[in-house]
């Protein structure tokens, strides 16, 4: 049988292979299995706790940190050597403020870090406990274009050579939005078994912008938790591809 698998539960761990939503011809998500009684399983409510995660093995650990720490040397070196320079001028001339906004998010086990970003936004009192939403008057001019290509996150690959962060992992929520949604969905400080990501599973499989409603964060967990319960190497490539391809599209 020809394994079929829209991200959001549990897969074999081989064979697999990411699926866009609207490419399934049912509306539900699904995953079918090799072997055992149940074929398909939909997993829209169903998230059980992460006890093993391949994460947890120190070869795997130590890979993944070799593969961060290589590609954010490069990309600094080769990138952000000349952007932040522009950006700084840019973001200046702009509105006054700094040219890097910090923000604490949570990390792995939960741990605070400072996440940088460019400053996109006006100095506002609400900067870290209100998400920024569709028109909001909070962001500059060139906060919005920041914003539309994602430019305003790439400075946290100083986060991932630092330890904090990894190139590819569930995406760093605000503190506000974590102990908010911690009590509304169910093993949702499973995302903190890993380190955060500048991008993630969820991301490449559309679950991106304002998340106003628990049913849009849900989403998101599911795909945080499969990609930890199934991570291998061939999958943080596909992702990095991925969202190499939306970001050329834009």
């Amino acid at each position: 049988m020809q394994n079929e698998l829209n991200p959001a539960g549990i897969a074999p761990v081989s064979n697999r292979e990411i699926v866009d939503e609207k490419a399934l011809t049912v509306a539900i998500p699904l995953v079918r299995m090799e072997s055992g009684p149940a074929t398909v399983i939909d997993i829209r409510d169903f998230v059980t706790p992460i006890v093993y995660h391949p994460l947890e093995d120190g070869l795997n650990l130590a890979m993944k940190r070799a593969v961060d720490i290589m590609a954010a040397v490069l990309f600094i070196v080769a990138v952000l050597s000349w952007l932040i320079p522009l950006m700084a001028i840019l973001i200046k001339l702009d509105s006054k403020g700094p040219v890097f906004f910090l923000q604490k998010r949570n990390k792995r086990r939960g741990e605070l870090f400072s996440c940088i970003k460019f400053r996109s936004m006006v100095g506002n009192a609400d900067a870290d406990i209100l998400p920024a939403g569709k028109n909001d008057s909070r962001i500059t001019r060139i906060g919005r274009f920041l914003r539309r290509y994602h430019l305003d996150e790439l400075p946290q690959f100083i986060n991932v050579l630092l330890g904090d962060m990894s190139i590819i992992g569930p995406r760093p929520h605000m503190v506000s939005e974590n102990l908010k949604f911690d009590g509304l969905i169910k093993n949702y400080n499973s995302r903190h078994k890993v380190k955060p990501g500048i991008t993630g599973l969820a991301q490449v499989m559309g679950y991106v912008g304002e998340t106003d409603n628990i049913h849009k964060m849900k989403k998101r967990v599911n795909m945080d938790i499969f990609y930890i319960r199934h991570w291998s190497l061939w999958l943080d490539i596909t992702i990095l591809f991925r969202t190499l391809r939306r970001f050329l599209a834009l």
